[in-house]
Order: structure tokens, then sequence, then C-alpha cells
């Protein structure tokens, strides 16, 4: 059980030591091969913004009309 707590707890140092950033949306990363290579990741960037547009909107007209409905009077 020991083993294994410090086989994971010396796997935890690696993985965050293996990742560093060197700019803006780049970080290196090394991959665990016979000994060690290291590629660097661009991460994407986003443009988060807005813009006007115009759109056509239909206009609904309401006529009125007058009908006759039945009514119903009782008497007690």
């Amino acid at each position: 059980m020991r083993k294994l707590l410090v086989v994971a707890a010396a796997l935890a140092v690696v993985s965050i030591s293996a990742c560093k950033k060197t700019g803006e949306g780049e970080y290196q990363v090394e991959k665990p091969v016979v000994g060690t290579q290291t590629d660097t990741i661009h991460t994407p960037t986003v443009d988060v913004g807005t813009q006007t547009t115009t759109v056509a909107v239909p206009k609904v007209v309401m006529d009125s009309a007058k009908i006759k409905t039945p009514t119903v009077k009782i008497k007690k």
C-alpha cells in the first residue's frame, strides 16, 4: 500500500513539472518516451465581441370587427 502511495506521489510531481508555459497561448509538454521529447502546444485564441445587424421584421396589423353573439337571460 505504501509503495502505491509513493508511486502515485511521484507521478503527480512528474506530471505537474512536465508542462510549462513558454508564451501567450504556448505550453511546452514533455512526453515520456525513451528519454524525454519536448513538444510545443499552441492553444487556440478566442475573440469575443458584438456586432449590430439589421433584421427585417414583418408588421402585423390587427383589424377589429363587430360580430353578434347570442345572449341568454334566465329569470327565476
